[in-house]
């Protein structure tokens, strides 16, 4: 039994539990308290603390943070917090001491399966019903030199991948116990390996609410955090914590032995709490005004996030939990990266302003902790804020959203299309205007978690939504997708054929283009989800990634095994400078054509382009034909000294031969090349 008579005030910094040889420092943040209480358990289901240390606003609070040194306490230790203060919603108070809070530093929580929203959202003690957070000593891991891998961009293929639903499946081939957990992740490397991955970005694994969705449903993304700091315990094996911390380490460690990258999706622009009406889980019983953004009169949260409350990011208490919160999982985790999510709420000021210089993206792109790692920005919020091409800073990439719409919509056949489909394989210089940035810092994608797989993009004119309940409200409606003529699954052998050309034009696209292409997961196999665009709540086989596509698409997933592996060993696709147009230069460029040799088409009907790219130095040349007409059309080849063209990649071809090396391709020996309608031809000198 551990004593806590004549205990020790204990300091302000650092936040959360710190673990020290005699017992642990605990510290936590809140102006307008009035009191703090401690409270330790010894279950994660108890309904009664089993000690309540009051913390003394004389003795253990130092300006606005409360604090206390508990010797004896161990790592593994279950501990919440209770708050005292005015309550009155009204003017954005909302402290209720009959709640138990997560400290928001916590590093693990407990109580992942007795755990209820509703008990959160309703009046009364919810403590048996709560999550308790647990002590960690983040150095109880033998990381055996482990280190990040600091790849460039310019070789990166980024993989993005949901936890859970990549071995979810009953097909997926590993131990029961193990599917949709860390470890899973761990007996799928090989696949990864094979696939010519270097990178994973995960959605997201910052501790979130499964039950933030509708009816009986499960909210299978993620996007709803709870505690920023600790790793979801749904994805862990281990019923302790604690372990399941370690589960997470051990899959970084073991990616990073495979030579791939680990990107977490990171949520800093909502929590689980919600509106006026959600759960109080944290931050709003702690100090409300403070976490969030609220309107003048303090009464209401103004939502840019389009999940009921929005992240007062660059307040100085919530921008440094921010960025402390980004440090603990580069040096706790050894994380190589964030995608951040709705990143242009990160620049909105506490009345939700943008702001030209916010804070803490500057914090975020200067932070010396932070400066080897990847930041990614989706750069927009739900309300209508658009920065693809002008997010701030010198470091920052962007999901290229302004690619997936171009490239989708040239490849259906749109008119007026071509100019802007050419920009966009080119890095995007229509929208990134200085020559001087980097043109691998455009993270380039067809499709992503959020909308259509590959497979639906060409399956489906419409979005089927019914499953989630709620009347297809939900999930864009601005898909530029195209069905090939039937909605859905079809026995047609030529909408078949034509769906499967398709979708290998746009993976040639994706891993053509200059800039840094990201898969999404199954998209190498044809994944569906039976036309549903926004599969957040589906912890299901529509979500899951399904292992008995391997087989059913070999040939497709060998054709993109090639496609990779080429363009990771052509230095042309590797470059780190826009690629230049001008003549007589000693740069790698690029020269335009249509159907004929420098006469390229940008006429609002045109739906045909051709482009040459030049590597000297390398001594490259490859040729590239899209044809995204209805009919073939005839293109006529560049001609060359003393050098033949050979085809690498016929996505009219049946596998394999849709995909060959460049020392097994077929030479070319005429001047003149018929293109099957939607199709890409992509030629190498030699």
């Amino acid at each position: 039994m551990v004593s806590f008579v004549n205990i020790p005030n204990g300091n302000s910094h650092p936040l959360g539990a710190t673990c020290y040889p005699e017992g642990v420092n605990f510290s936590i943040f809140s102006k307008n308290a009035r009191q703090i209480d401690l409270l330790l358990f010894d279950k994660e289901d108890d309904w009664e603390p089993s000690e309540v240390i009051k913390l003394d606003p004389q003795k253990n609070r130092t300006f606005y943070y409360w604090h206390i040194f508990l010797p004896g306490i161990k790592p593994g230790q279950l501990y919440g917090y209770r708050a005292y203060g005015p309550t009155n919603p009204t003017i954005g108070d909302m402290f209720d001491e009959n709640k138990l809070l997560i400290d928001p530093y916590s590093r693990a929580l407990a109580g992942h399966k007795i755990y209820s929203r509703k008990a959160a959202q309703a009046p009364g003690n919810n403590y048996g019903k709560a999550f308790k957070c647990v002590v960690i000593d983040p150095n109880q891991f033998d990381w055996e030199g482990d280190k990040p891998i600091r790849r460039p961009y310019s070789t990166s293929i980024i993989y993005e991948m949901h936890v859970g639903g990549f071995t979810r499946n009953s097909n997926s081939g590993i131990d029961e116990n193990k599917r949709g957990t860390y470890l899973g992740i761990i007996e799928k490397i090989p696949y990864l390996k094979e696939l010519g991955i270097t990178a994973v970005e995960l959605m997201p694994v910052q501790y979130f609410d499964e039950q933030d969705a509708q009816a009986d449903l499960t909210n299978y993304w993620g996007y709803s955090q709870i505690a920023f700091f600790a790793p979801h315990a749904g994805y862990g094996l281990s019923s302790d914590p604690k372990e399941i911390t370690n589960e997470f380490r051990h899959m970084v460690k073991e990616l990073h032995k495979a030579g791939i990258e680990v990107i977490l999706d990171v949520v800093f622009n909502h929590t689980a709490e919600a509106g006026m009406d959600g759960p109080m889980l944290s931050f709003r019983g702690l100090e409300n005004k403070a976490y969030y953004i609220l309107n003048d009169e303090k009464n209401k949260y103004l939502d840019y996030s389009g999940c009921g409350n929005t992240i007062n990011a660059n307040h100085s208490i919530v921008r440094r939990m921010i960025m402390e919160c980004l440090r603990s999982w580069v040096t706790e985790y050894h994380i190589d990266g964030f995608r951040f999510d709705l990143a242009s709420v990160l620049s909105r000021d506490e009345f939700g302003v943008p702001l030209k210089n916010p804070p803490v993206l500057w914090e975020i792109e200067s932070d010396p902790v932070l400066a080897g790692t990847k930041i990614i920005a989706e750069a927009w919020d739900a309300a209508g804020l658009y920065q693809v091409g002008t997010f701030i800073g010198d470091r920052w990439a962007e999901w290229n959203g302004k690619y997936r719409d171009h490239v989708r919509r040239f490849m259906k056949g749109d008119k007026g299309m071509v100019s802007k489909f050419a920009s966009k394989i080119m890095a995007s210089p229509d929208i990134y205007l200085d020559p001087e940035r980097e043109p691998n810092r455009s993270i380039h994608f067809v499709t992503c978690h959020d909308g259509f797989t590959l497979n639906d993009l060409v399956s489906y004119n419409n979005k089927h939504n019914e499953s989630n309940l709620e009347n297809s409200r939900d999930g864009s409606n601005s898909n530029f997708s195209w069905n090939c003529g039937v909605e859905g699954e079809t026995v047609d052998p030529f909408i078949n054929e034509l769906r499967l050309r398709q979708i290998k034009n746009f993976l040639t696209l994706t891993f053509i283009s200059q800039g840094t292409p990201m898969l999404l997961m199954g998209d190498e196999v044809r994944r569906t989800q039976g036309g549903n665009n926004n599969v957040y709540c589906q912890d299901n086989e529509v979500g899951w990634f399904d292992w008995s596509l391997i087989k059913k698409n070999s040939g497709l997933l060998s054709f993109v095994k090639g496609l990779i592996s080429f363009t990771q060993n052509v230095e042309i696709f590797k470059i780190e400078d826009i690629l230049a147009t001008s003549e007589g230069i000693e740069e790698p460029h690029i020269a335009w054509h249509g159907v004929e040799t420098n006469k390229p088409d940008w006429s609002e009907r045109s739906k045909s382009l051709a482009f040459t790219l030049f590597h000297p130095e390398a001594k490259e040349t490859i040729h590239v034909m899209v044809n995204a007409y209805w009919k073939n059309l005839k293109f006529e080849l560049p001609g060359l000294k003393n050098q033949s063209w050979v085809k690498i990649i016929d996505t009219s071809e049946n596998a394999p031969n849709d995909f060959s090396a460049l020392d097994k391709g077929e030479i070319i020996s005429t001047k003149i090349l018929n293109i099957t309608n939607r199709s890409i031809v992509v030629l190498m000198a030699k």
